[in-house]
């Protein structure tokens, strides 16, 4: 036997032993190993021959698949291996294939067309002018002993993959250019092919559907809609028929929505009359329950109407059918049931309002007058469709839902909700007068009964608006405000919705502070109640954060609700972080001893549990109470700001609003000094624990950004402070409060000398830390880089570090931030640095390159380099060459000869940065081992 004879049938029996053990052996480490070398083999050159030999009629699908696949890859990934003469050969071979599986297995028959199309797109148009005719002619001549029906439904197999594959083709932007433009000019002859086997009475459903599933495949490639009207008209007459519907919906859709159609405006006024004679099925669906016909016809209407609104707009002579399109959408918006349970579809239809909108208020005022009149009572219509559609069902069937149909439900009133908010833009003030005459005939009708869903629904209508729309100017609020208090609250959603109603108009109230006595008080109420514990925090909140200057007359009532909630445990931790941010932004407003009177009545309840906490031993319990007390006053103080407010455009709070002028130390500050030699015990007996130590840092964190210089009193003592506690236990949290107090005080000359002292402590530990090895302690890494960012924008305090501070951050900041290295020359520390360690920065760099760092960082390490070849051209020259002379370094994976090569290339770009970053991407690819493999295609 030849020797290459011998290697092919080696080669092909480990083929069929590792997909043996893909597909059958029980061990997933083994089948993973299978996957990793049949991955290795499909692209190896023996799959030309081995691919073949797995396609013989005596193997099981399994293997012929995996021959079929190896095939496809190796035309469409390496066609540069394939010399020009053996196309034909090849094209032949896969012909005489095809026909062979025409009536076999069809996961084979769809990858040997898939090859054949790849083949036919790589070849057109010079190589093979006419591939598509030739496919038809080829298939449709007798013989080879397949019945005419598979050769048909293998011919429509390989028709409808071909565009598909395109759209997922490698070819270069150029070729993709010409080859879509042959593609084009091949339709005119797969459309007569289709259009003769839709209209054959004789033709079989699985012919037709296959069919139109080309069809939907051929318009993607923007097919001309006019030339495709004869087999859309087909496609509209399929969709009587069950067994088509589904693909015939895909094809109408997908032609329709394809961006060239709009410009066959004759077409397009074809196909309304069409759509609209769809109505009866549609209703007969919705009365039947058959949700998959109702959702199909629903399809297809929006998608005439949302991709082509405009061009029917303008189409003025046609209003009324293009009115009764817009109808019949509406009819979808309100199909009956309740979304997501008894129906899918009214969901769809929700885009198309917004385009439609966009499309009326684009016009010149004259024509969209002409419009508005028209269908401003259309969406009138639709704001009562939408609300009713938000409904909730009873309470017996709202029970009876699983928990992702609530979910579910709950987003679709979130879209409903959104939708009401931008067709508010259309329709103005009016709406919402609309909206009060409604809630108030509901609410003052004694004589009708009404369901809370209802009222519900018309209070989450004005919930929607005031959420993102200004109403401060709106003449229905203060009769809003006034019906609340009349609402009967005799369920959960009805009392969630009144207390984000209350919460959307906090910045009204703040406008209007006599109103607050009126809703004011369902707000504390609804505290005490754990079912409205979001609805009526956040509530809470805003109306703190907004009108917390008309808010000192109920302070002591809102505290005091709140210390009750608070100490029964009533709320959830967050809720609870939240109720702290409310009390942060109400006492803020207070005077200094009013502000220390209730911080005192507020937090020495949980001062006290801490101090008994902290002389406990730990354990996982005593934890979480400690973490949680430590985030309450960190919340509490993240919002408790007594400086001067301003509004957002810059100007001073009106003076009616002013706050008591402010004497004497921050009230934070006060507190934190009195319970910091508490915090100081606490972290003696938990700084083992990252969380709690992060906890603490959270105190101090948000206190500094929310005081800025006020908080100048601490600076000495947490900077000592932090510094014990890095020096024991290096920490994330340590670092990132560091940053903070680096970022305001660092230009300071009073405070900085205890800033300085931190900084290069925490320099000199995390250099011990790195040199032991930093892949160890990522969080570390990343806040330090962060820190190091900080230090680096206060380029004149570097002259004042010591130089393991200044190399620490040049270093660091390189790596991450190039911006240093530019100044080697004008900051002599920094030259200085880059000389001593700059080598060991390009070290790591390289063998990061190298394969010791994600591949998603190349780009900065490019970066890196780029910059020192342009700053430190002879450095970088010397160090490059003596680095990569190391054996292995960076890679084992790579010979001297790709590392000569891989050098001369970076040192050759010193202005075209892209270019750097494509040479390391691929240098990586090199050492990884990944190069000419899947994964770099996808690199």
């Amino acid at each position: 036997m030849p020797e290459h004879h011998v290697l092919l049938f080696c080669v092909s029996f480990c083929v069929f032993q590792a997909l043996h053990q893909l597909y059958y052996d029980p061990n997933i480490e083994n089948k993973n190993l299978a996957q990793k070398w049949l991955m290795q083999a499909q692209i190896s050159p023996q799959a030309w021959q081995f691919c073949w030999a797995l396609l013989s009629p005596d193997k099981v699908p399994e293997i012929q698949y995996f021959g079929a696949s190896a095939l496809h890859t190796k035309i469409s990934r390496y066609w540069g291996d394939i010399p020009a003469e053996q196309y034909d050969t090849l094209k032949t071979q896969l012909f005489s294939q095809i026909a062979l599986f025409a009536s076999g297995s069809k996961i084979v028959l769809t990858r040997l067309c898939v090859a054949l199309a790849s083949l036919a797109l790589n070849m057109m148009p010079e190589a093979w002018p006419g591939a598509v005719s030739e496919m038809v002619r080829m298939f449709q001549e007798e013989g080879g002993g397949v019945d005419g029906r598979a050769r048909c439904l293998a011919l429509l197999e390989l028709l409808t993959v071909l565009p598909e594959e395109f759209q997922t083709s490698r070819l270069p932007q150029y070729r993709k250019g010409q080859v879509r433009g042959a593609l084009g000019r091949e339709w005119a002859a797969v459309y007569p092919l289709l259009q003769q086997l839709l209209r054959q009475p004789d033709s079989p459903a699985l012919v037709k559907a296959r069919v139109l599933k080309c069809l939907s495949s051929w318009v993607l490639l923007d097919v001309p809609l006019s030339e495709s009207e004869g087999l859309l008209e087909a496609g509209f007459a399929a969709l009587s028929d069950p067994e088509l519907f589904d693909t015939a919906v895909e094809a109408i859709v997908n032609a329709i929505s394809q961006p060239d159609s709009q410009r066959y405006v004759n077409t397009l006024l074809k196909l309304v009359p069409q759509v609209l004679q769809l109505q009866e099925q549609l209703r007969e669906a919705v009365q039947n329950g058959d949700m998959e016909t109702s959702h199909g016809i629903c399809r297809i209407a929006v998608s005439l109407g949302e991709n082509h609104s405009r061009t029917l707009l303008e189409q003025v002579e046609h209003w009324q059918s293009f009115l009764a399109l817009v109808n019949m959408i509406m009819f979808c918006t309100g199909i009956p049931g309740h979304y997501p349970v008894n129906e899918t579809t009214s969901s769809l239809t929700l885009t198309f309002w917004y385009t439609l909108q966009d499309d009326i208020m684009s016009f010149e005022a004259e024509k969209q007058a002409v419009y508005l009149q028209v269908y401003r009572p259309v969406y009138f219509q639709l704001v009562d469709v939408l609300l009713h559609k938000a409904q909730f069902p009873t309470d017996e069937e709202y029970a009876s839902w699983s928990s992702d149909e609530k979910e579910q439900f709950r987003i679709y009133r979130v879209d409903i909700s959104d939708t009401l908010m931008y067709v508010y833009e259309m329709l103005g003030a009016e709406l919402l007068s609309n909206l009060y005459d409604k809630l108030g005939r509901l609410l003052t009708n004694a004589e009708q009964p009404t369901s809370w869903q209802h009222t519900e629904a018309l209070l989450y209508g004005f919930q929607s608006i005031a959420e993102t729309i200004d109403v401060n100017y709106s003449d229905v609020i203060p009769g809003l405000i006034g019906l609340i208090p009349r609402i009967n609250i005799n369920n959960v959603q009805l009392a969630d919705t009144v207390m984000f109603t209350i919460g959307a108009l906090a910045e009204w109230l703040a406008d209007h502070p006599v109103m607050l006595s009126s809703v004011l008080p369902l707000v504390l109420q609804a505290l005490g109640n754990p079912d409205l514990s979001v609805s009526s925090v956040s509530t809470l909140k805003k109306i703190c954060r907004e009108c917390k200057y008309d808010l000192p007359p109920y302070a002591t009532n809102i505290v005091a609700v709140s210390q009750e909630v608070l100490i029964k445990q009533i709320h959830k931790t967050s809720q609870c972080m939240w109720l702290m941010q409310a009390l942060g932004f109400l006492l803020s407003a207070l005077p200094v001893e009013d502000i220390l009177r209730n911080l005192h009545s507020l937090i020495t309840p949980y001062i006290q549990q801490l101090e008994k906490l902290a002389e406990e031993t730990p354990n996982p319990s005593n934890k979480l109470a400690i973490i949680h007390i430590l985030g309450l006053l960190s919340n509490l103080f993240t919002t408790l700001d007594i400086t001067k407010q301003e509004d957002e455009s810059g100007e001073s709070v009106p003076p009616v609003k002013s706050t008591v002028p402010q004497t004497g130390p921050n009230p934070v500050v006060v507190v934190l000094q009195q319970v910091f030699a508490l915090i100081q015990t606490v972290l003696s007996k938990w700084l083992n624990d990252s969380q709690v130590v992060e906890a603490v840092c959270a105190i101090f964190e948000k206190s500094v950004k929310t005081l800025l210089h006020d908080f100048a009193p601490m600076v000495s003592q947490l900077s000592e402070m932090l510094g014990q506690m890095y020096s024991t236990i290096p920490q994330a949290s340590a670092l990132d409060l560091t940053r903070q107090m680096v970022h305001i005080f660092a230009s300071e000359t009073d405070h900085f000398p205890p800033i300085k002292a931190l900084f290069e402590l925490v320099t000199s530990v995390t250099l011990t830390i790195f040199q032991q090895g930093p892949r160890d302690h990522p969080d570390i890494v990343d806040s330090f880089m962060q820190l190091q960012a900080q230090v680096k924008v206060y380029l004149p305090v570097l002259c004042k570090l010591n130089s393991n501070s200044i190399r620490c951050v040049c270093v660091f900041v390189c790596i991450e931030q190039t911006e240093l290295l530019p100044h080697c020359a004008d900051i002599p520390p920094v030259g200085q640095v880059v000389q001593q360690d700059g080598k060991l920065l390009l070290l790591a760099v390289l063998e990061a390159i190298g394969g010791q760092s994600s591949r998603s960082l190349m780009d900065q390490f490019a970066e890196v380099l780029f910059s020192m070849n342009k700053h430190c051209f002879g450095l970088l020259t010397v160090w490059l060459k003596e680095a990569l002379q190391s054996p292995g370094f960076p890679s084992s994976r790579v010979s001297d000869e790709q590392k000569d090569t891989f050098s001369q290339q970076v040192l050759r770009e010193r202005v075209n940065k892209r270019r750097v970053k494509d040479i390391v991407k691929e240098f990586t690819l090199v050492c990884r081992g990944l190069h000419g493999t899947e994964y770099a295609a996808e690199y």
